[in-house]
């Protein structure tokens, strides 16, 4: 028998046999057909734009702990954990989701930044007993979404993670339970290419196979920000919720840009938040400018991600002033296409 974790391209080569058409930098998954992926009530979508970073060595825990926004040294075996990468002065690089197994401690975050964040977090391992490896082509990844996930998963996990970041291990792989999108429970599946290419056929009796952008519109819908190329060192992790959906740990201790962080937690009230929006352009990307119609000579605010939910219109969070929230709205320009706010899956806190 073959074994079909013998090349990277083995996942995208399966995909590419069960119908899955890629973009041109063969990183996101289209789709498979004619589904839409943004009206999708229970879906399956293989998140190929995933890497993967695993840190090993009996002194893993602790250099990422002194590394990150999260509490790494306590992660246990039956939890994931959002966590940042900062700047010096408190810029977020990348966010990230980790957790751990007994193979080691696991990083995912972009795969278009995971090269440069691997380098950057290797600088600083010095005398440190801990090695960083790219496993990106060893473990694929699925992205399951909607009420069908139970009967779909239970061949293999009968019972589920309960919670939001509650983490399951079995000889099937790694099951984790994402922050829920619109009352959806969300799931991600991450294991060897030949468990997920064995599953496939019976997960998409229950569940519509479906473009990679399904999954990160449903990251948009639950509220959970994920740092992009076009927005590093754009934001402390205040400006995008990250506090409050449990990516920063206070009492942790240092790690890089820690004081500025802790300062804007702690002196005064935060004037800048990321909303949830629906914006009338299909084109808004991360890193666009918004501009509050009061004010138009500056830019009130900045696009942290988006996606297309049909021809005329994106699904975003967008990072902004506070008290532009009450005006009117416009991407690019003062007269660009208007944002329409939503409330978010989780309240906006005061920092005290």
């Amino acid at each position: 028998m073959t074994d079909i974790t013998a090349s990277p391209s083995a996942w995208r080569d399966f995909l590419t046999q069960q119908g899955a058409q890629f973009d041109d930098q063969g990183q996101d998954v289209l789709g498979f057909g004619t589904a839409t992926p943004q009206s999708l009530e229970s879906f399956v979508a293989p998140l190929t734009d995933l890497g993967l970073i695993a840190a090993t060595g009996e002194e893993a825990a602790a250099f990422l702990h002194g590394q990150l926004t999260n509490d790494v040294q306590h992660l246990t075996a039956d939890a994931a954990r959002l966590a940042g990468y900062c700047s010096p002065k408190g810029r977020l690089l990348a966010t990230l989701l980790m957790w751990r197994d007994e193979a080691g401690i696991f990083l995912q975050l972009p795969r278009a930044l995971q090269p440069a964040i691997q380098k950057r977090l290797q600088m600083f391992i010095l005398r440190a007993k801990a090695k960083l490896a790219d496993v990106s082509a060893e473990r694929a990844v699925l992205g399951l979404v909607g009420p069908a996930t139970a009967n779909a998963l239970a061949e293999w996990f009968p019972v589920l993670p309960a919670a939001p970041y509650d983490k399951l291990d079995n000889s099937h792989g790694t099951l984790i339970r994402l922050a829920d999108a619109a009352g959806s429970p969300r799931y991600q599946w991450i294991a060897a290419v030949d468990t997920l290419s064995t599953a496939w056929p019976k997960l998409v009796q229950h569940l519509k196979p479906t473009a990679t952008l399904a999954w990160r519109l449903s990251d948009i819908r639950a509220g959970v920000p994920g740092i992009l190329a076009a927005t590093q060192e754009q934001f402390v992790p205040q400006m995008i919720n990250f506090e409050l959906i449990g990516g920063v740990n206070f009492k942790k201790g240092c790690y890089p840009g820690q004081e500025i962080v802790a300062r804007s937690q702690y002196l005064g009230k935060l004037k800048r938040r990321t909303l949830l929006a629906t914006i009338a352009s299909a084109g808004a990307r991360a890193g666009d400018e918004v501009f509050a119609a009061a004010d138009p000579g500056q830019p009130c605010g900045m696009v942290v991600n988006a996606e297309p939910l049909d021809q005329d219109h994106a699904l975003a969070l967008v990072e902004m002033k506070l008290a532009a929230a009450d005006d009117t709205v416009h991407l690019g320009a003062a007269g660009g296409p208007a944002l329409h706010f939503h409330d978010l899956p989780y309240e906006l806190a005061d920092p005290q």
